[in-house]
C-alpha cells in the first residue's frame, strides 16, 4: 500500500474508532456538529481554550484534538488542549452533578495538569485491534490520566512528547 493509502485507512480507522467510542453514532455526531458550530461561533480553538481555562503571558497553544478522556463511568468526549504550559480536557457536553443545596447543575467535565507536574507519558494499542491507540500522562503524584479515540493519535501524542522534553528535559516514555 503506498503512503497515501496508509494514511487514508489510519484515519479511516481514527474515525470509525472515535465514533464507536460515544454512547450512539447519532448523539455522537450530534455532539460533533455542535462542537463544530461553538467552535466556529466563538472564532477558533484558541478563543475556546482561553475562554475556558486560566491562560499566561506568553503561553501557547500548540495543539487541539478530539478524543475521549477515560473514566469509571466511561469515556467522555471533548477536546484535548495541548499549550506550552498545560494538557487541559473539556468535555464536549455538559454532566450533571449534585449541588451542596440537592439541585443538580450542569458543568463541563475539566481536567488540567501543568506541564512540570507531569512525570512521563505513555502510548499503547490494543494488541488484537492496532488501530486502537491509547494516551495515559502520569503526574508526578501517581495520578494516571488516560486518552483514547483520537482522530489523529500520533500528531497528538508527538505534540506531547515535544512540550515535555523542552518544557523538563528528560521525559520518561514507558
Amino acid at each position: 500500500m503506498n503512503l497515501l493509502g496508509k494514511k487514508a485507512d489510519t484515519f479511516a480507522h481514527g474515525v470509525r474508532e472515535h465514533v464507536r467510542l460515544g454512547p450512539k453514532i447519532s448523539e455522537t455526531v450530534k455532539g460533533k456538529l455542535s462542537l463544530g458550530a461553538r467552535i466556529l461561533q466563538v472564532g477558533g480553538l484558541e478563543k475556546i481554550f482561553k475562554q475556558l481555562f486560566s491562560f499566561k503571558e506568553g503561553e501557547k497553544l500548540l495543539k487541539a484534538s478530539q478524543c475521549y478522556l477515560s473514566t469509571t463511568a466511561g469515556p467522555i468526549a471533548g477536546l484535548l488542549f495541548i499549550s506550552s504550559e498545560k494538557v487541559a480536557f473539556c468535555s464536549e457536553r455538559s454532566i450533571k452533578v449534585p449541588s451542596a443545596n440537592g439541585e443538580f447543575l450542569r458543568v463541563h467535565y475539566k481536567v488540567v495538569v501543568p506541564v512540570e507536574k507531569i512525570k512521563g507519558v505513555n502510548q499503547s494499542e490494543n494488541m488484537k485491534k492496532p488501530w486502537q491507540k491509547y494516551m495515559e500522562i502520569v503526574t508526578v503524584d501517581g495520578f494516571d490520566i488516560w486518552f483514547m479515540g483520537f482522530l489523529k493519535y500520533h500528531k497528538a501524542f508527538k505534540c506531547l512528547q515535544q512540550v515535555l522534553s523542552q518544557r523538563l528535559g528528560d521525559v520518561d516514555t514507558f
